[in-house]
């Protein structure tokens, strides 16, 4: 583990790097999956088939290949920017459709007779949504919401791969190819980043779960 203690200062700017993409990532998928997750069940056919065919196309489509278009594709149309910003866009965009499922399913599971008795009441869509349906449905939806962040954190080291520099899979790839040290301790060094990483979210999500549970 020689490479990687000589390299702690590396590994650590590595560490929050691919930190940062994981939080952007978590929060803008959870945004983005929020508001497609509504479309899905909104009274409007419009929006109930852009929801659909989102979650559709996006779900259908290897990671690798959004990341590409992201990355090389946006581009073309005039649209600059870094790769860091097109990496965790993609992210956000491939994330979001799993979270729009999740939140889907919890809706769901509801009772119908939840949304009947606040139309009955003379609430609209959007309020029954927000302040009957939502905050019944996020107890169950933390599991598989917490299941779909946590292979958001994992695909997050895909993202490295398009040159968005600075993560841990930039500082594997820097001491590797260009200082030649070994790979396999390297490769260790990358795969605790992440470990750290996921087991403090499934740690945080296991607690988040516990207290919904205590609150029913």
């Amino acid at each position: 583990m020689d490479p990687v203690l000589d390299n702690l200062d590396l590994f650590w700017s590595g560490f929050l790097r691919s930190l940062g993409i994981a939080l952007w990532g978590a929060v803008g998928s959870l945004v983005l999956g929020t508001v497609v997750a509504v479309c899905r069940v909104c009274p409007v056919p419009v929006l109930r088939g852009f929801g659909a065919t989102y979650v559709t196309v996006v779900r259908n489509t290897p990671l690798a290949v959004v990341l590409s278009f992201f990355a090389f594709g946006i581009p073309t149309l005039g649209v600059n920017a870094s790769y860091y910003v097109f990496g965790v866009a993609g992210l956000v965009v491939y994330t979001a459709a799993f979270v729009c499922e999740a939140e889907r399913a919890g809706i769901n599971a509801v009772a119908p007779g939840q949304a009947e008795a606040a139309r009955a009441i003379g609430l609209g869509f959007t309020q029954t949504l927000t302040l009957v349906v939502l905050p019944q449905a996020v107890r169950s939806v933390v599991p598989p919401l917490g299941n779909v962040q946590i292979a958001m954190i994992k695909n997050s080291a895909v993202v490295g791969g398009f040159g968005v520099g600075g993560d841990l899979f930039a500082v594997t790839k820097r001491l590797t190819s260009a200082q030649g040290y070994p790979l396999l301790p390297v490769l260790t060094g990358m795969a605790i980043g992440y470990l750290v990483i996921t087991l403090t979210a499934a740690a945080g999500l296991a607690l988040a779960e516990r207290r919904l549970a205590v609150a029913r």
